[in-house]
Order: structure tokens, then sequence, then C-alpha cells
């Protein structure tokens, strides 16, 4: 990140040409001078700057940057000839190559239908999608309104876009964001003390272990965030909690067969300068979470 906001505004362009789909307009639009590229601090505050250039276009641009994205039915299963580098390595990882005669006869004939209704190609952002993603939202979008499904493929427009960003660039260790977690022990109204907690980083739904935790007396973890620095890298990643041992040793009433006894909690993160708050709320019979702040 400190190389890419050093550099001058012709080399910025040249640099991120690729971000947007055969459009490096966004680029020349969003880095027109020094003055908006030594405003840039942060990886958001670029793409911030490159989705308000979109933004600002015309209409007839706009729809012109919806066409230059590719058919992933048919180049992915097909024919890959004319995708750029990037579109060629995320559709490999949705599997879109591996769909069957149905899926792919499904796939074909809603992609018809889809072009013939809105007139430019059916836009998703498959680099941490499955097909199983691609076909429901394919299936669910095609019965859209022309300008909602306007605004829907601008969207994944710009989470593709996002997505090519932070894989392009490497942030030092103050831009990076961590993760923290909270346990709280909903039936007895009070911080989960004392509870065992493992995290794992999942690659292709691969396990990696991580690190073993156990909660202070206010139901967070001891020594402070569990991803910090360098160690803090987007992706998918894993908790597990021990809540049967947890409630073993309350005054809790348990089943004999613990109705939950380890919980997993399977999360992504998407944004690396960004703090991530995954707690857990929990009882022998339920539990939630959500990404605070």
């Amino acid at each position: 990140l400190t190389d890419l906001l050093s550099l001058s505004p012709l080399e910025l362009q040249a640099k991120l040409n690729g971000i947007y789909e055969h459009s490096p307009w966004v680029a020349e639009s969003a880095f027109p001078d020094e003055t908006v590229v030594q405003s840039l601090k942060s990886l958001q505050d670029v793409f911030r700057v490159m989705k308000k250039a979109v933004g600002g276009a015309s209409l007839d641009r706009k729809i012109t940057l919806l066409k230059e994205h590719p058919d992933l039915c048919k180049r992915a299963a097909v024919d890959m000839e004319g995708l750029t580098a990037s579109s060629r390595e995320e559709q490999a990882k949705a599997k879109l190559g591996q769909l069957t005669e149905e899926e792919y006869s499904f796939f074909t004939k809603t992609n018809d239908e889809y072009r013939s209704k809105f007139g430019f190609p059916f836009i998703l952002a498959v680099r941490n999608a499955t097909k199983q993603t691609v076909l429901q939202a394919i299936k669910a979008r095609v019965k859209n309104t022309y300008e909602r499904e306007f605004a829907a493929s601008l969207a994944q427009v710009h989470k593709i876009a996002w997505m090519r960003l932070i894989a392009m660039i490497d942030l030092p260790e103050s831009n990076r964001g961590f993760l923290t977690c909270h346990v709280l022990d909903t039936a007895g109204g009070c911080p989960a003390a004392n509870m065992r907690i493992e995290l794992y980083r999942l690659n292709d739904g691969r396990p990696t272990f991580i690190q073993s935790y156990v909660t202070n007396e206010d139901g967070r973890l001891c020594g402070g965030p569990a991803l910090k620095g360098n160690d803090f890298q987007v992706g998918t990643y894993q908790w597990i909690f021990y809540v049967g041992d947890y409630f073993s040793s309350t005054n809790v009433d348990t089943s004999g067969c613990p109705f939950l006894n380890e919980v997993p909690i399977q999360f992504g993160i998407d944004d690396p300068e960004a703090h991530y708050h995954v707690p857990l709320l929990v009882s022998p019979y339920g539990y939630s979470t959500y990404r605070g702040s």
C-alpha cells in the first residue's frame, strides 16, 4: 500500500486499470491529479474514489461497464478465450467449468433469458462462490425488474473490483485490522469465563489450526486480539467454542447428552483494514452470533 500511494497519478492509473473489467477509464477518472492521490490513506480510500468515479459516470458508460464482463456460463463452461487473467482465476475458483450436463443446460437457458431481458450479461462476484451459489443467484435475479437488476449488477461489479484490489495490494501492519471475540452466557446472565475456544483458517474447506484460547473473567480472549498485524488476512475462518465443557462447570442444568457440545461458527474476513468482532451468545440450548465492532 505504501508503494501504491507513492505513485504518480499516471502510474496509479496504470497500476489499477484492470480492477474494473476492461474499463481503464475508471482509474483514469478516479485519480486525475496529485491532489486526489495525496488524499489517499488506506485501501478503502482507494476503492471509495474508484467507486465514486463509476457512480458519477453516465448511464451509457455504466451499461458499457456491465457489458464488459464475461458471460459466466458460456465462457466458463465452453470457451475461456477472451477472459482477463482475473476473470479466469475467479471463475476457476467457483468451478464453473465443472457443471453437470443438467446444470449447464439450466444455466444456458436461464442465461439466455437473462441477456434477452436485461441486455447485459449476468454478473456475480464468484471468487468466493460455488457453482451452487451461481445457479441459485441467476434463478432468482432473472425475475428482477430492470431497475433492480441494474443496481444489483453494479453492486456485483464493485464487489469484484474490491476483491481484485485487496488481492493485488499488500498492507503494512499499521493498516491492518484485527479479530476479537466475546462470549456471553445467556443462561447465567454473565460473561462465559474459562471457556476453551479454537480458531482455524479454512482453505477450500480444509481447516488449518491457528491457536487455542481460554476466555478471561470478562468472557474475552486473554492477550488481546486473536489475529492482528500480518496474521490478519482476508479469508474464511472458524471458531470452535467448547460450550459443553463450559456448562459442565456451571450450576446450569444440562441434558445427559448435551444438546450443544461444540459450537462451530464459520465467518469471512473481507476487509483487511477493519476490526472484526465475532462474539457468541450461548445457553445450553441455543446460541447466536453477529459481526460486532
